[in-house]
């Protein structure tokens, strides 16, 4: 698998050594997380048996979560903005 990785990385021009963890990090990380499929799809999608696994692998990106209390803020409206700031902070 690594030596596919790694012509696919010649072929694309990228320069970084590119190996089946990565490609498994990436693919938790970029491609399911960052686009609002739930840590426990991600779980299912991985094999783990425990959600605690994925974690490792599956770490929030710090837009992710800019993204998800934008979200919120238009769920709780304008109105309720006050009540949304004091209870994060």
């Amino acid at each position: 698998m690594n030596s596919y990785l790694k012509e696919i990385a010649d072929l694309c021009g990228i320069h970084k050594e590119l190996t089946f963890h990565i490609a498994r990090h990436t693919f938790a990380t970029t491609v399911t997380l960052t686009n609002g499929v739930p840590i426990e799809s991600v779980s299912k999608m991985l094999g783990h048996k425990n959600l605690h696994t994925t974690q490792h692998y599956a770490k929030i990106l710090d837009l992710k979560v800019s993204d998800d209390m934008k979200a919120l803020k238009v769920k709780f409206g304008d109105g309720n903005q006050m009540m949304l700031k004091k209870s994060i902070g």
